[in-house]
C-alpha cells in the first residue's frame, strides 16, 4: 500500500486516480471529493468551536434592551404605511439629513443593524485578523479565495452612539466568522455565520437580545448573508454571496432543541432577477394590502465596479421569487466618501415621513438619518 503520510489530500487523489488510469471521469469526481471534504471539514470545525460567549461590557449594569418587554419590530408593525410611504419615492426625492450620530469605538466592517425600540442599536459586524486571498481566477474546492480569518461580533449601542456591550459570537480558528444582515421580529435576532467567501459553508443563529446569547439552530452548504425572519408562515429567507440567490427554510421547534448535526436543504432556492444592487441587509416587511398580502422584506444594498462606479438603492422584494416590486437610487455618501448603502440600514415612519438609517462606514463608524421629504419636486 502506498503511504500517503506527507502528501496533501489533493495529490493523494489525482495518484489514486490516475493510477487507475481514469483521468476524465476522475476529474469531475477528484472536484465533488474534495467540495464533499470541505463541507464535512467545516462541519467538524463548527462542531469543534462551541464555547462560552465572551461579552465585553463597556456601560455596566445598563440592560441591552431598556424596556421591560421585547417592542415590536419597526418595519413590520408599520409595514403598510411603509409601503405607502415608499411608493411616493423616485429619483427626484429630497433626501433630508436628520440626525448624525458617531458610534463610540472599532466596529471592524458593519454588516447588519436592528432598531430595538427608541434607544438601541444592535449592529452585527465581522473583524478581519488576516485577509482573504484571491485564486486569480482559478476555483479551487468550489470557491475563488483561501479562508481568512477573523470573528463575528453583535454590538450594542444606546441612542447617542455609546456602546454598551460588544458579544463576540465566534471562536478563534472558526471558519464561518463572517455576520451578515440580521432582522429582528420582536423576540429574537436572526443571524447567519458564514465563511468570508463565495459557494462554501454557514450556521445560522438567533440570538436572544437581552442576553446575546445566541443558538446555532441549522447548518447549509453555501454561504449566506442577509436573513429575513417571515413571522406568519415562521420561514427564513437568506441571501447568498452578492445576494445572488435567495433560499427558503421552514423552521420548526425541533430545530431548536439541539444542535444541527448535518447540512440542511432549502425548500427552495430562487435567482435573484435584478443586478441593480446586491442587497447587504434586509427587513421582514410583511404582507402588505397594497401587494395583495404577499410576503415582503425591505432591502439595502450598492453594485460595485459599474463603469468604474458604485451605485447604491433600497428596494422592496417579493420574499418567494426575490422580484423587486419597487426600487429607488439613493446617492447620498457618508462624510469619508461611503455610499450610504454600503453596510447596515434600518427604516421607520416618523412623524408621518419615511425615515431611513445608515451606517456605511468601516472601523470609525457614524449613523446617519434620512427623512424622504413628502414635498419633493414630482418627477415627470
Amino acid at each position: 500500500m502506498t503511504s500517503v503520510s506527507g502528501t496533501s489530500v489533493r495529490d493523494f487523489f489525482h495518484f489514486l486516480f490516475s493510477s487507475l488510469r481514469c483521468e476524465r471521469r476522475a476529474i469531475v469526481t477528484l472536484d465533488k471529493t474534495m467540495r464533499a471534504f470541505t463541507l464535512s471539514a467545516a462541519l467538524v470545525l463548527a462542531a469543534s468551536s462551541a464555547h462560552a460567549l465572551n461579552i465585553t461590557i463597556t456601560q455596566k449594569g445598563v440592560p441591552f434592551v431598556s424596556s421591560p418587554t421585547n417592542p415590536p419590530p419597526f418595519v413590520a408593525s408599520q409595514c403598510d404605511k411603509i409601503v405607502e410611504k415608499f411608493n411616493t419615492l423616485g429619483r427626484s426625492t429630497v433626501w433630508n439629513l436628520v440626525q448624525k450620530t458617531p458610534f463610540q469605538g472599532e466596529l471592524w466592517e458593519p454588516e447588519g443593524m436592528a432598531r430595538i425600540g427608541e434607544d438601541r442599536y444592535f449592529v452585527s459586524a465581522g473583524e478581519y485578523t488576516s485577509k482573504t486571498v484571491s485564486y486569480n481566477g482559478t476555483i479551487i474546492n468550489g470557491t475563488d479565495r483561501t479562508a481568512g480569518s477573523g470573528f463575528a461580533h453583535l454590538v450594542v449601542f444606546d441612542n447617542k452612539g455609546g456602546r454598551i456591550a460588544d458579544a463576540t459570537l465566534t471562536a478563534p480558528g472558526d471558519l464561518e466568522y463572517h455576520n451578515g444582515g440580521i432582522d429582528y421580529d420582536g423576540e429574537y435576532i436572526w443571524a447567519t455565520l458564514a465563511q468570508y467567501r463565495p459557494n462554501t459553508t454557514a450556521h445560522f443563529v438567533r440570538i436572544n437580545p437581552r442576553t446575546l446569547e445566541p443558538t446555532t439552530f441549522l447548518r447549509a452548504a453555501d454561504h449566506h448573508g442577509g436573513v429575513v425572519h417571515d413571522t406568519k408562515t415562521d420561514r427564513l429567507y437568506t441571501l447568498n454571496w452578492g445576494a445572488r440567490n435567495a433560499s427558503t427554510w421552514q423552521l420548526n421547534s425541533k430545530m431548536f432543541t439541539q444542535p444541527p448535526t448535518g447540512f440542511t436543504k432549502p425548500l427552495n432556492v430562487v435567482r435573484n432577477p435584478s443586478y441593480y444592487a446586491d442587497y447587504q441587509d434586509c427587513k421582514f416587511l410583511g404582507h402588505p394590502k397594497a401587494y395583495n398580502g404577499r410576503g415582503m422584506m425591505i432591502c439595502s444594498g450598492v453594485t460595485t465596479n459599474i463603469f468604474n462606479s458604485t451605485i447604491g438603492g433600497i428596494a422592496l422584494v417579493d420574499e418567494e421569487t426575490m422580484v423587486p416590486v419597487a426600487e429607488v437610487p439613493i446617492t447620498m455618501k457618508s462624510d469619508l466618501g461611503t455610499l450610504v448603502t454600503m453596510n447596515p440600514f434600518d427604516v421607520d415612519v416618523v412623524n408621518d415621513r419615511l425615515r431611513v438609517y445608515f451606517l456605511p462606514d468601516q472601523h470609525n463608524s457614524t449613523l446617519y438619518v434620512y427623512e424622504a421629504l413628502p414635498n419633493s419636486p414630482y418627477e415627470y
